[in-house]
């Protein structure tokens, strides 16, 4: 058994998330952890709201409240739309949390102490009209360098070199449009150079990284600077140092505390849920032997192959400055970045300000959680940007999903209840049986590779083959002509549940949903695929530093009881004898004319 940390990208509380969200950091992971779970591996899958910064303040002005009831609001419909999605979170938490400012704390102190954290004056973008710091992000610009003209103002996602604000050329405000002002200001910054050599000696050692990850990752070895870790702003986590604490207009910047996120959701998981209080170690501590998988959208790899590496080499003392580690001993690198592109909607990036936007929670309501799930999977933005249409989800349901899989269950299963009441005694085995057998039983092997190195488009497709396969052996031996010949059509339906056995398997990382319905109408009992629930915790009182502190107070978390389901990664052979329920289709089919209209809540325009 490995210890597998699978770490998945913290989305902003400042409104519902669409399906492109999820489509980088939701599906992907839980079709991971899904998979090595029932590989009999030790998973650990955390994540939660990121509820500070700019993106929270201006959405909080925008509807005329204060930025803790926002992402107190948003909270709750993220994790009510993750628990629908059926995405199996050990603990999904939440980034205002006591517990989480105190591990930020805690990192920000040791990376200063050993050298890595170093004070600068540094030219601060502001708002000319409201007075607030504009994060880099949140400035946009002619490139310098190549000359894009739509550069952020932390890197140019067109060259891929790392950008000050001041930089650009004619930078512009991406909240109202207005020129920024730029005034002098005191930060600490994360000395990347200094951290250059064993940030570097890690990264040449990620051999089998996505392409795209890992070249976009290397590139940025190239133009390594210190990076500010400390904002103009009055909402977010307090710097822990003498004549920082005290100001309310100073506070750590998101991007700090939120990659140190992962840590301190472990950390918390270990103090409510695990054995013990130290058992996060397991999945932390750097002689652990643990493997760390990270899961995003392609805009957050500077933050997960750099920036959070280098908090991790800081805290360690692997820098040319040396020092130690702190309080949590030495923390483990990343084992990979695993990166999606974008999910577009007809060419365009998915976008709540120019309503190019699908939230989660109305697909939900209309569609239903394993649809999407296997869209995202089998057609999404894994190693290329990717479009969602409608026209393509309705023939991906229809075709794959409705004809190919759910067909092949429904005829499978209520041939053998109508003939038999019960999965019917296997005979001899003829050529055409064995073959189908086999080739079910090899696609563990092809199936569970491709997982493992979170290839989920070839791996859904692998499975789905063997459906196929299934359907194919049916109408090939047609078993609804064989009733003079009980023996041989309780062999051929015997195998073609075998098969349907098999592939339900193949698919409960991509479809947890109707797997279990699978499993019921195959005489199963209990848990099959185990989903995740809300729970309601209470915060714990931790001493954290500064003003501005979250008080002790009651919040919804995501977590479940996944060791209890009975998916495993393996054939499991079916019982002769079991009673079969009648089974209900496993999909509806869609209207083919939802492909040229979309639905009255997210039209084709």
């Amino acid at each position: 058994m490995s210890s597998v940390l699978t770490a998945v990208a913290w989305p902003y509380a400042n409104g519902p998330r669409h399906i492109g969200h999820v489509s980088g950091f939701g599906v992907p992971s839980d079709v991971f952890s899904r998979y090595q779970r029932m590989a009999g591996n030790d998973v650990l899958m955390v994540s939660g709201t990121d509820e500070h910064g700019t993106p929270i303040l201006v959405q909080a002005d925008q509807e005329g409240v204060s930025a803790r009831e926002l992402a107190d609001r948003y909270n709750r419909v993220i994790v009510g739309d993750l628990q629908g999605l059926g995405l199996s979170y050990d603990l999904f938490t939440r980034t205002t949390t006591r517990n989480h400012y105190a591990v930020v704390q805690e990192l920000f102190r040791t990376v200063h102490r050993n050298g890595y954290l170093v004070p600068r004056t540094t030219m601060s973008a502001i708002s000319p009209s409201t007075g607030r710091t504009l994060p880099d992000r949140y400035i946009e610009g002619t490139c310098p360098i190549c000359g894009y003209t739509a550069a952020r103002g932390d890197q140019c996602d067109n060259c891929g070199n790392q950008l000050d604000p001041v930089d650009l050329i004619e930078p512009r405000s991406r909240i109202n449009g207005e020129t920024p002002k730029f005034v002098e200001s005191e930060h600490f910054f994360l000395d990347l150079p200094a951290l250059a050599g064993a940030l570097g000696d890690w990264l040449r050692t990620r051999n089998d990284w996505r392409p795209n990850v890992l070249k976009f990752s290397l590139n940025l070895l190239d133009d390594l600077r210190p990076r500010a870790m400390t904002r103009d702003i009055d909402w977010g986590i307090p710097v822990p140092l003498d004549g920082w604490r005290e100001r309310g207009d100073k506070k750590l910047y998101v991007w700090f505390d939120a990659v140190i996120g992962y840590l301190s959701a472990s950390i918390e998981w270990a103090r409510r849920f695990g054995k013990d209080a130290d058992q996060w170690q397991k999945w932390w501590s750097s002689d652990s032997g643990a493997a760390q998988y990270y899961f995003m959208g392609k805009d957050n790899i500077t933050f997960h192959s750099q920036i959070w590496p280098a908090e991790l080499l800081g805290y360690d003392g692997l820098g040319e400055r040396g020092g130690a580690p702190g309080t949590f001993g030495g923390l483990q690198l990343p084992t990979e970045v695993v990166s999606s592109e974008f999910l577009t909607m007809s060419g365009s990036k998915f976008s709540t300000s120019r309503k190019t936007v699908i939230y989660v929670g109305d697909f939900l309501k209309a569609y239903g959680p394993d649809a999407l799930r296997y869209f995202i999977a089998a057609a999404g933005p894994e190693n290329q940007d990717a479009d969602f249409t409608w026209e393509e989800f309705v023939r991906r349901t229809n075709f794959e999903l409705a004809n190919e899989w759910g067909n092949l269950v429904n005829r499978s299963i209520s041939m053998a209840h109508k003939n038999f009441g019960e999965i019917p005694q296997r005979g001899a085995l003829q050529d055409v049986d064995a073959e189908l057998l086999a080739a079910a039983g090899k696609g563990f092997d092809t199936v569970g590779d491709l997982l493992a190195r979170s290839r989920f488009r070839a791996a859904s497709g692998e499975a789905m083959r063997v459906a196929a396969l299934a359907n194919k052996y049916l109408s090939e031996t047609e078993p609804w002509k064989l009733g003079a010949d009980k023996e041989r059509q309780g062999t051929v339906l015997h195998t073609a549940l075998q098969v349907v056995d098999d592939v339900k398997t193949m698919l409960t990382p991509f479809l947890p949903h109707s797997s279990q319905s699978v499993f019921a109408a195959l005489g199963g009992e209990g848990v099959w695929a185990a989903q995740p629930e809300i729970h309601e915790v209470t915060d714990f009182d931790d001493d954290v530093e500064g003003v501005g502190v979250p008080p002790v107070r009651d919040y919804p978390v995501l977590t479940g009881d996944y060791a209890a389901e009975q998916a495993r990664w393996v054939r499991t052979e079916i019982t002769s004898g079991r009673r079969l329920q009648k089974p209900s289709p496993l999909f509806t089919k869609l209207d083919p004319g939802l492909g040229e209209t979309g639905p009255d809540w997210a039209p084709i325009a």
